[in-house]
C-alpha cells in the first residue's frame, strides 16, 4: 500500500504520539508528513490498529 493511503487509515493523535517518541517535531506538520517521517512499518502498524 502507498504511504499516502496508510496515513488516511490513521487519526493524527497516533501519528503524532509515534513522532515524540522518535523526537520528530510536529509542529504545524500534516498527518502525510509524519507518516512519510515516520519509519513504513511503523505506520503499517497503526494502520493495521487503526482497523479502518
Amino acid at each position: 500500500m502507498e504511504i499516502e493511503e496508510l496515513a488516511k487509515k490513521i487519526d493524527a493523535k497516533s501519528l503524532r504520539a509515534e513522532a515524540k517518541k522518535r523526537d520528530i517535531p510536529t509542529r504545524c506538520v500534516t498527518k502525510l508528513d509524519l507518516a512519510r517521517a515516520l519509519p513504513l512499518e511503523v505506520v503499517e502498524e497503526l494502520a493495521k490498529k487503526s482497523g479502518k
